[in-house]
């Protein structure tokens, strides 16, 4: 079988695991130490962003957690698209820390400023404000679960309302490499306009691993990250792989870094396999430009797929199954080859 159902089903990219390998003594665990503080200024570097706090953690879900507990009162909850990973896929994981998840109606995976404004308007003017949950945190996804990015004027409108009702905007990146070199929005724009963004490793050729950035500094987060069972006792691993990730391949002449280089990569086997499908007719439910394809296939075709490709069913649209592709560093040129005739035998 072919792999296209998620991003991180391979380990990790051969440089992040040599990079492990290459650790000799190290003095100090939990994250205090000498490879973890050079990964946090290599982040730091790259988000133009001298004075912000990093710390790393493990995984997706342990990450927007501890974020926004952190960041919440008992009182407080969390808007965010309907599809939002946190409303969808994390089990209850924010509920079951004490807040409540507001859902918006996502479009194309996204919420708008003006949603957010409507939102906290309702609990400001229903003069029932403490028997409601309040507001207080935006949650997005960069890209969005369907594959979409946020522009930069969209982030930015975002960032005024934020500032209009004193909301803290968190952008959760979990795949933010694929969407750096799809999108308009950089990592120092990150810096700039959040209060909090992760960039993930899992999903962007990492073995395991999200940074968290906090441009403006977070007292006490790791009292938070303790708390949450998130504080890794050999945190190095973290460090060693994100320095191996945003480190500039010798052999190559663009400056880009390796995460950037390997989720470009794969952006572009993702539109090989959207315009496979566009090419017989096959639509796809949003115009993604991410490692993320969702295509509108009948049952016949998706099973003709599934006899040889792995992909992922993601819900019915009208009168459609909606499958998903996803491609990865790792994704390989001739499995989407055979995709793409696969494809193009669809009837």
């Amino acid at each position: 079988m072919i792999h296209f159902g998620n991003d991180y089903h391979r380990s990790a990219h051969p440089r992040v695991l040599e990079s492990i390998a290459e650790v000799g003594g190290v003095h100090y665990g939990y994250g205090a130490d000498e490879l973890c503080a050079a990964a946090a200024d290599t982040l730091r570097a790259a988000c133009q962003a001298p004075d912000a706090e990093v710390h790393f953690m493990v995984g997706g879900t342990q990450a927007n957690a501890t974020i926004i507990a952190y960041h919440l009162r008992p009182w407080e909850a969390v808007i965010s698209a309907d599809s939002g990973h946190i409303a969808t896929h994390e089990t209850g994981a924010i509920e079951h820390s004490g807040h409540k998840v507001i859902t918006l109606p996502n479009q194309l995976g996204k919420i708008t400023a003006a949603q957010v404004r409507a939102c906290v308007e309702e609990y400001r003017t229903s003069g029932i404000e403490e028997h409601m949950p309040e507001p207080a945190l935006v949650y997005i996804t960069q890209p969005t679960e369907y594959g979409t990015t946020y522009t930069r004027a969209e982030l930015i409108d975002l960032r005024n309302v934020c500032n209009e009702y004193e909301l803290r905007l968190f952008v959760d990146g979990a795949r933010l490499g694929y969407a750096l070199s799809a999108a308009d929005v950089t990592l120092p724009d990150l810096a700039a306009l959040v209060d909090v963004f992760t960039i993930g490793g899992t999903k962007c050729g990492a073995l395991f691993g999200e940074a968290i950035v906090f441009p403006a500094g977070a007292p006490r987060f790791r009292h938070a990250m303790k708390q949450h069972g998130g504080l890794l006792a050999k945190g190095w691993l973290l460090g060693a792989q994100f320095s191996a990730l945003f480190s500039t391949p010798a052999e190559t002449a663009a400056p880009a870094t390796l995460y950037e280089q390997i989720c470009a990569r794969a952006n572009a086997q993702a539109q090989r396999i959207a315009e496979a499908f566009r090419a017989v007719g096959i639509d796809m439910l949003f115009d993604s430009p991410t490692n993320q394809q969702f295509a509108l296939l009948t049952r016949e075709q998706e099973d003709q797929l599934k006899e040889d490709f792995v992909c992922e069913f993601f819900g019915e649209h009208e009168d459609k199954r909606v499958v998903r592709f996803c491609t990865a560093w790792s994704t390989e040129e001739g499995d989407v080859d055979k995709l793409c005739t696969a494809v193009s035998s669809l009837k």
